[in-house]
């Protein structure tokens, strides 16, 4: 079975700010590695999926840089939205898109900006996947084994396993953020994945699915399907869609929905202080991906994009993020609010 590839590299670029901007998002960055999430999400790829099966969807504000970082990325095969129509729409795009070149093929979709080491457990976890969705006439989520009760992560309560396929479980429901003290209660039942918005599943599938559930949606597939129609009109067709999640229109009612639980590692780098962990840490706590300068000063985060040393003298808990043009400094408690901040910056620096 040909398998196909949706990743959705949109989004905003607000919680890495200053090194983020509304047109430099988290996926384009270079956060862990010399090469930028998004890529590194096309490279897990290579010798499952061919570069010619696999469609990047961005947004207008991001075209840009999306194809600067993908020189050697087939051009036709990055499309931006017109615009910001949420991810049931975006999904419909790739099925489009998918269904105009075989409508039969398998459908791998996943975000642009998470960050996986073990490539071939990965590439594991998406064949058994394929031939679950294939077998099962399922949608497929992958489920990640919680390490903590995080509040910034949606849940999959899961069931009964599938029989003939390990890991495999029916999905009892789609528990969305939950505060700290549900997220522990998670933890402790023990029988909850994070989700991590990654899907797979058949063309026919995912077709019946969106007629049953959400019939503009499908309809929109079969239009686009016709010869010729998605490349003459796709964005004006698209840009009349309903806006809403792909969570709630489709996967919270549909009935063949399974869990297949991941074996490889799996970090969503939501902010200065999970990228940290992938700093080298001093004796007193301090991460930093530059030169550090420290006397009495523990627990800062540090960033640099100048290539310059940075040096701190007797403060704790800080992030502190320079780039060219601007110069972060904010306690690492209050790193959810920086958001907020962005907001109110100069249109240039936002």
């Amino acid at each position: 079975m040909e398998i196909y590839a949706l990743i959705l590299a949109g989004g905003s670029g607000e919680r890495f700010w200053p090194l983020s901007r509304r047109a430099l998002p988290k996926q384009l960055l270079r956060l862990v590695s010399s090469c930028s999430l998004l890529e590194a999400t096309i490279a897990r790829l290579n010798g499952v999926i061919p570069l010619a099966r696999i469609l990047v969807l961005t947004n207008v504000d991001q075209e840009k840089g999306v194809r600067e970082v993908l020189k050697n990325f087939p051009e036709c095969n990055v499309v931006a939205e017109p615009s910001k129509r949420d991810t049931a729409a975006a999904v419909a795009l790739g099925a489009a898109w998918v269904a105009a070149r075989n409508h039969t093929a398998a459908m791998v979709v996943l975000p642009a900006d998470h960050v996986i080491k073990d490539t071939a457990a990965f590439q594991k976890i998406i064949h058994d996947a394929v031939d679950a969705a294939k077998e099962k006439s399922a949608l497929i989520t992958i489920g990640i084994r919680p390490t903590s009760a995080h509040p910034g992560f949606g849940y999959i309560e899961i069931g009964e396993p599938v029989s003939g396929k390990p890991g495999l479980h029916r999905v009892l429901r789609f528990r969305e953020k939950p505060n700290v003290d549900l997220a522990e209660s998670f933890i402790r039942k023990g029988n909850f994945r994070w989700n991590a918005g990654m899907f797979v599943w058949t063309v026919p599938t995912i077709l019946t699915e969106f007629n049953r559930h959400a019939p503009e949606f499908g309809r929109f597939i079969s239009m686009m399907t016709a010869p010729g129609a998605f490349e003459k009109n796709w964005g004006e067709k698209f840009s009349k869609l309903p806006r809403t999640s792909f969570d709630y229109a489709v996967m919270e009612h549909a009935d063949r929905v399974l869990v297949l639980e991941a074996e490889f590692d799996w970090d969503d780098v939501g902010g200065w202080q999970t990228v940290a962990r992938y700093f080298p840490k001093d004796n007193r706590g301090n991460t930093a991906n530059c030169e550090l300068t420290v006397l009495e000063a523990s627990d800062n985060i540090v960033f640099d994009d100048t290539g310059k040393n940075i040096a701190l003298l007797g403060v704790n808990n800080l992030i502190v993020v320079r780039t060219r043009d601007a110069i972060l400094v904010c306690h690492r408690h209050h790193a959810e609010k920086i958001k907020n901040l962005v907001a109110k910056l100069p249109e240039e620096l936002q």
